[in-house]
């Protein structure tokens, strides 16, 4: 079963009530293939609201972390270099993710398709 990194921008949704979301998560939970950066978790937590705590926590409970390796982050500087070659300029986050995703073999669920040039490693979203 492929494996998926969950993007920031869906587990905002899934915590803010998208269906969409909710059935992407849901689906991935029952097969045990949700997986969320470590990075992830830290942009979760800066931009959560007071009240949204206990909700974060059993999101990224729910999920596997991955954490940001050395071999993640040579790959992600190896990205951010081909893309700045070609115009394009990534954030570290999303490179690290990207990273993330290639040496680990995941594919990533995310609308922002635009922080991820590599259209081989985003999941299809309905």
């Amino acid at each position: 079963m492929q494996t998926v990194i969950v993007d920031t921008d869906i587990a905002i949704d899934y915590l803010r009530g998208y269906q969409y979301a909710n059935e992407l998560m849901l689906h991935l939970w029952d097969s045990n293939t949700a997986y969320l950066s470590i990075l992830s978790v830290y942009e979760l937590y800066a931009g959560m609201r007071d009240n949204e705590t206990e909700d974060t926590e059993k999101f990224v409970n729910a999920c596997i972390i991955e954490p940001v390796t050395i071999e993640i982050t040579m790959e992600a500087g190896e990205i951010y270099r081909q893309y700045r070659k070609e115009g394009l300029t990534l954030t570290s986050i999303d490179c690290l993710v990207n990273a993330t995703a290639v040496v680990r073999g995941h594919k990533i669920a995310t609308k922002n398709k635009e922080h991820y040039p590599n259209k081989k490693i985003l999941l299809p979203l309905k």
